[in-house]
């Protein structure tokens, strides 16, 4: 080997035919091997853009551009009310630190009417249950 003849034990780079240094072997990407781009599906979020009647037509970037949109939209929000939880001396996020969370960024506000919706939706389950055991404590008490 030509290293060997050299003495100083280190690998040199091979020579081409016409005497120059041939080309480095290309490197493996610094990021973690069969990482995604996209951790969303980008085929479930272009159904869900066809989905709109008003999108005629969507571009794979585009498509990319609004999974990875959301995913930072998602992590953001996780985030702030993974905060709130850890107020509440808690680990597990619950229903009620991410309506804190949008209560509490200015910029979850356009949010705010979906957490009065699942409060309401909350209420009305409630109110389901509680006829329901009625209804069946009524049934039980008459057979």
């Amino acid at each position: 080997m030509a290293a060997a003849a050299a003495g100083n034990g280190t690998p040199r780079e091979e020579e081409g035919p016409s005497g120059e240094a041939a080309a480095p072997p290309p490197q493996a990407p610094t990021s973690v091997p069969g990482a995604r781009l996209s951790r969303l599906p980008l085929a479930r979020v272009k159904a869900l853009v066809k989905a709109d009647p008003d999108v005629t037509l969507a571009g794979q970037e585009a498509i990319f551009i609004l999974a990875r949109a959301a995913e930072l939209f998602v992590e953001t929000i996780a985030k702030d009310a993974y905060c709130c939880a850890q107020q509440g001396k808690r680990k597990t996020l619950q229903r009620r630190d991410l309506d804190n969370a949008i209560e509490a960024v200015d910029e979850f506000a356009f949010l705010e009417e979906l957490a009065c919706l699942s409060e309401r939706g909350r209420e009305r389950g409630k109110e389901r249950e509680s006829q329901e055991s009625s209804t069946v404590s009524s049934t039980r008490g008459s057979t």
